[in-house]
């Protein structure tokens, strides 16, 4: 084998492929990328066995052939590799690499031992514009389990179609049985009604693979999903990435949504983040617990902090609120969180009591916008 490209192309590539494998004991060969040059087109591809994901490279070709190589190794190399052309040849069972003054070998392994990624027929395909996923993924991704013993809630849920927001709508949702996160944004494609839990890890990676590409000129203007029986394919301009869907029936989340609430709160969602932020310095370590009282008489939100060691502090804020005075205590880091993904001015905060979840949504929606929705579980005493 024996190619060229230039620098930037080629890290570029690598910066998408080198996420995905990592070390195996009894695989190795799943710490390294394919690179495959073939038809006058540079292919790398890696691969946990989970998920796969692949790009193509602009270069030239000059002999066709296929190896692969340390996927860091050759990442941090070229790195630091200065701009230009990189001319790369297999000889002697390792990827010779010249660039400028710069001159090296890496060894690898041959292309016989990577695993086979095969192909995904088939299957329903939906889009989504390219410019909402990435505020889409950056509004869920933080809500999903880390905790294995209930694997489906370390994926999201993503349904096309869903029969209660209408067709051209997907909805992602993700929970951790402490809070929930639901976005619903808009698709194209099949008008099917479908759904898959998709592994967090996947979603993450897409996402890296569009925070890559912001600045392209070329961009595309969307990110195919093809949804089969039990695998999910991504795409996304020159990448494509394959992942197994979780097994398991996504919990139906839609039940601890309140539909009548008693006490609503609208206020500046930079003062009740600064207002949380000074409380939990005094909240109880391992707890992290806050109380969140309305005061509708007086219309200001307060919140507070106690720790029997530390001390206390109460920040309060501005708020105009309707219905009756409450409170209620919540986890100060699921509260952030979810501030943090608002991306609004204004916040509604809304509770029933302080045996019930409560719902901060953005103040203001615009219908042709996406639509977010967060829920804090209280803590009981």
């Amino acid at each position: 084998m024996k190619l060229s490209c230039t620098r930037d192309n080629l890290y570029r590539g690598l910066s998408i492929t080198s996420h995905v494998g990592g070390k195996n004991v009894n695989l190795p060969i799943l710490s390294n990328v394919l690179i495959k040059a073939e038809g006058g087109i540079i292919k790398m591809t890696a691969t946990n066995l989970e998920m796969a994901i692949s790009c193509l490279v602009r270069g030239k070709v000059e002999e066709e052939g296929e190896f692969t190589v340390p996927v860091k190794l050759f990442s941090d190399f070229v790195s630091l590799l200065p701009e230009g052309q990189v001319d790369m040849e297999v000889k002697d069972e390792a990827l010779h690499i010249k660039c400028g003054s710069h001159s090296t070998r890496v060894a690898g392994l041959s292309a016989s031992e990577f695993p086979l990624v095969p192909s995904v027929e088939g299957g329903f395909l939906y889009t989504v514009p390219s410019s909402n996923m990435s505020h889409t993924l950056s509004r869920v991704l933080f809500a999903a389990a880390n905790n294995q013993s209930r694997p489906e809630l370390t994926g999201v849920n993503v349904q096309f179609n869903e029969i209660n927001e209408g067709a051209g709508k997907v909805v992602f949702a993700a929970t951790d049985s402490y809070r929930l996160s639901e976005v619903v944004s808009h698709c194209g494609g099949s008008t099917e009604i479908r759904s898959a839990i998709v592994p967090s890890r996947a979603l993450a990676e897409i996402g890296r693979v569009l925070s890559v590409f912001k600045d392209d000129v070329e961009v595309p203007g969307a990110v195919e999903f093809v949804l089969t029986e039990n695998q999910v394919v991504f795409r996304f301009g020159s990448v494509e990435l394959t992942s197994r869907t979780i097994d398991g029936v996504y919990p139906n989340y839609r039940q601890i949504i309140p539909t009548r609430l008693e006490t609503q709160a609208r206020l500046q969602t930079d003062d009740l983040a600064r207002s949380i932020k000074a409380a939990s310095l005094f909240a109880r370590t391992g707890l992290f617990d806050v109380l969140v009282d309305l005061d509708t008489t007086n219309k200001y939100l307060r919140v507070t902090g106690t720790d029997a060691a530390r001390g206390e502090n109460s920040s309060t804020c501005e708020a105009d609120l309707t219905g009756p005075s409450n409170h209620v205590t919540l986890n100060y880091r699921y509260l952030l969180d979810g501030l943090s993904a608002m991306d609004a001015q204004e916040t509604l905060f809304q509770m029933i009591d302080a045996n019930n979840p409560c719902v901060l949504t953005p103040a203001v929606t615009d219908p042709t916008t996406d639509k977010f929705i967060y829920i804090v579980m209280p803590i009981k005493a």
